[in-house]
């Protein structure tokens, strides 16, 4: 069977890997982003180290660094004052996975000859993608290949390969080609405003090229953001026999080529370790020198010294954060995916941050939105706080570009979070279904204080959160307005977007409106505690922001005042003023092809319907829950799913967990289905873009917000937990204020285990639990049958 001609394939649901078991150029694109390898720094899609000869639109060999790069001018036919200036977008890097593989005269080729076996697999416990395969080439000469691929979770700037070529029938001369491609491009845009880039031309320019012995580095800098890359490789040839080595260079390509005479059934091994400093983190005279010194190490520790440290950093992140759910194999293998990219895509040292699709593909530009903090910053939170802290270290090192923008949107004082963007700079475009959306202010300040009192971190609110709070809390100030009448005074906040991009530029949108009410609350108490317990820090802080005495105060009242629409007549909260009078969207007369709605309708039609993308009302009953009746929710969950596309990947999750808490027990678990998977099966067709990290986080909040009924009280854990019919058992883990609680679920019985630390005050069902130290209780609970 012809290698462009394979049957198509399906992964096995394996609890701990996901594995391809044939080459299918129908979903190849896919693959590459499945089979993406990261460690929070270097994002190399799993893209075959040979190229690909298919078809243009089915692959994109990408290379990306979080936080590393370029930004253009934003064209504006029709310019307006304030309107975001820069489009900063993620760079695709120089490729030095690139290998070439000659047997005599033919270059192997994976869209030619004939692939007789083929596999590959990465298991989420060891984090190496390993790819095996026998291949004939037109002159039928057969070789046994073994690829394996590593991006070091301990090493920031490095990546390894291990390439293995065996003859099968036949001795004779064997070629292999090590080569760093600078020659790399990014995805362009089109008709699709969630992938690419509107780049003029090349961003990364040649600057020098550096070769000896089995050292190659290209040396880039970009255009406009004014950053310097040094991308390097080292290689060998293991071989039997003779092995001879040259160099050269085509352009922007530096290859180490390695020829060697293999006897048949003789292994010939290449080990290639790759690395990259930029000028963002380093001394530009720096970086050579830095590359040059990570390679030697990383050679003289080997490959697979460098898998076994990978072992022990996965199986220490999996001792902490591993959930196991008994009973669905779909699942099982779809939420351990889910945490395992997550684990590879996050930022790690407080200056980067964790984009939409990670570092796995250019949708979004490599964007980081209000996802992280409301669906990715909770999933580190409960499993390695410290990198929800790096993750809000992040905002705090923004704050300069924060105020700049808050000036530019007139406010006076306070600090506004850009939408969209990678170094702070607001990147929207598109301002009502971006700019507009202010509630990312009050999604920081929930991110704040829900890391605060989880972890007991008081050092970190003195450091960085009191003063992200409350500069970002003036902005409500400025915005909204009281309004007196016969209802008496209210706070109330005009021409803004709430997170469901289907309605745009209204006024009082709940979710805006509620969440802004904890942060004005949230941010006179950090205020008023800081005043009484650390008076010189307040002093300093109230200095640093020229905090008027009297701001604290009119929080509050904003606070008490604040305008939360509800409709009496429907016991609902209307997702804005003008909501509920807008005529409904045609669900019925619309075709399955027509969905995403954006993609097929002008936004105007959009926003004159009674139309949701995704949760927006719903997601405030969850995250304000402790003050919505339970009723109320039900009847919110029930009106809106009624008109919500669920568009969005952060949809399905919040209506799942929603789904649980008022008793909708399989609507719950089908909302939960679409989530774990929505990337293992590419239920939005845009996963080969990249992963979807917002749904995937959401994932694990669906087993803990949802079926566990897990929340966070002035850091003292509450659960109402249910099992899932088809479920015997779940259990997860979470870190509160350093201790270790696991949670299991099944069988009739709640089981709380605290694994480490001190004692733990916790509520099942409303009812005090004391856990001493590695203790356990067990409680009989038929309510978890629901």
């Amino acid at each position: 069977m012809s290698a462009g001609h394979l049957s198509a394939h399906t992964y096995p649901l394996e609890a701990w890997r996901i594995t391809e078991t044939g080459f299918d150029l129908a979903t190849h694109f896919l693959d590459e982003t499945l089979f993406a390898l990261g460690n929070g720094y270097i994002g190399l899609r799993g893209t075959h180290e040979e190229g690909f000869s298919g078809p243009a639109n089915a692959s994109l060999d990408g290379t990306y660094l979080n936080g590393f790069h370029e930004w253009e001018p934003i064209q504006y036919p029709e310019n307006a004052y304030g309107l975001a200036r820069r489009n900063e977008f993620m760079l695709n890097v120089p490729n030095g996975k690139r290998i070439e593989l000659w047997i005599g005269d033919e270059r192997f080729d994976l869209a030619q000859g004939v692939i007789l076996n083929y596999r590959r697999f990465v298991d989420f416990r060891h984090g190496v993608a390993t790819r095996v395969l026998e291949w004939e080439s037109p002159k039928r000469q057969r070789v046994a290949i073994t690829s394996e691929r590593i991006v070091p979770l301990r090493h920031k700037h490095l990546f390894a390969l291990r390439y293995q070529v065996k003859p099968i029938n036949f001795a004779g001369q064997i070629r292999l080609v090590s080569a760093l491609d600078g020659a790399v491009k990014n995805v362009e845009a089109g008709d699709d405003p969630r992938v690419g880039s509107a780049v003029s031309g090349p961003a990364l320019h040649l600057v020098d090229a550096k070769q000896a012995d089995d050292f190659s580095a290209l040396v880039h800098r970009t255009r406009n953001s004014g950053f310097t890359l040094v991308s390097a490789i080292d290689s060998t040839v293991a071989h039997a026999g003779a092995v001879t080595r040259t160099q050269a260079r085509h352009g922007q390509c530096v290859q180490q080529q390695y020829d060697v005479f293999a006897g048949e059934a003789q292994t010939v091994t290449l080990t290639k370790f790759g690395a990259y400093f930029s000028s963002r983190d380093y001394p530009e005279h720096e970086l050579l020198e830095r590359a040059r010194n990570e390679l030697a190490k990383a050679k003289a520790l080997g490959f697979d010294a460098l898998c076994a440290e990978q072992h022990a950093a996965l199986s220490e992140f999996w001792r902490r954060a591993d959930v196991e759910i008994a009973g669905d194999d779909a699942l099982q293998q779809g939420i351990r995916f889910n945490q395992f990219h997550l684990l590879q895509s996050v930022g790690r040292d407080g200056k980067t941050n964790i984009a939409a699709k990670g570092i796995t593909g250019e949708g979004y530009e490599g964007h980081t939105f209000w996802d992280t903090e409301i669906y990715i910053l909770p999933f580190f939170l409960y499993n390695q706080p410290e990198i929800a802290k790096k993750l809000l270290e992040y905002r705090h090192h923004g704050l300069p570009k924060a105020r700049e923008r808050a000036r530019q949107m007139a406010h006076a004082k306070g600090a506004l979070f850009p939408w969209r963007t990678i170094a702070g700079e607001e990147c929207s475009s598109y301002f009502p279904a971006g700019t507009a959306q202010y509630h990312i202010n009050a999604d920081i300040a929930y991110a704040v204080k829900l890391y605060v009192e989880t972890t007991g971190d008081d050092a970190f609110l003195l450091s960085h959160g009191a003063e992200i709070v409350l500069d970002t809390a003036r902005i409500w100030m400025g915005l909204g307005h009281f309004e007196s009448g016969s209802f008496g005074e209210r706070f109330r906040i005009d021409g803004v977007t709430g997170p469901d991009e289907y309605t745009a530029i209204v006024n009082n949108n709940y979710y805006t409106n509620a969440m802004a009410q904890l942060h004005l609350e949230y941010a006179a108490d950090v205020a008023e505690r800081l005043r009484r317990d650390h008076p010189g820090a307040f002093h300093r802080l109230a200095d640093t922001l020229a905090l008027d005495a009297d701001e604290p105060e009119q929080w509050r009242r904003a606070a008490r005042r604040m305008y939360l629409p509800y409709d009496r007549e429907r016991g609902i909260h209307p997702q804005d003023d003008s909501f509920l009078c807008k005529k409904p969207w045609d669900f019925a007369g619309t075709p399955k092809d027509k969905y995403p709605l954006l993609l097929h309708y002008h936004p105007l039609v959009i926003y004159r319907h009674q139309v949701c993308k995704q949760a927006d009302v719903v997601l405030a009953m969850l995250l304000l829950g402790d003050r919505v009746p339970l009723e109320d929710k039900r009847r919110n969950f029930d009106f809106y799913e009624a008109v919500t596309t669920h568009d969005s990947s952060l949809s399905t999750c919040i209506f799942s967990i929603l789904a649980s808490e008022v008793g909708y027990a399989d609507k719950a678990y089908d909302y939960f289905m679409e989530t774990a998977r929505l990337d293992l099966d590419d239920t939005h067709g845009n996963t080969c873009h990249g992963v979807h990290t917002a749904a995937m986080a959401g994932t694990w909040l669906c087993v803990a917000y949802g079926f566990a009924g897990m929340r966070m009280h002035g850091g003292e854990p509450s659960f109402a937990p249910t099992l899932p019919r088809r479920w015997t058992h779940y259990q997860f883990k979470v870190h509160v204020r350093g201790r270790l609680l696991q949670v299991r679920v099944g069988g009739g019985e709640v089981e709380y285990r605290l694994l480490e630390g001190e004692p733990l005050a916790l509520r099942h069902r409303g009812r005090p639990i004391q856990l001493a130290t590695a203790a356990t209780v067990a409680l009989h609970d038929e309510a978890i049958h629901g």
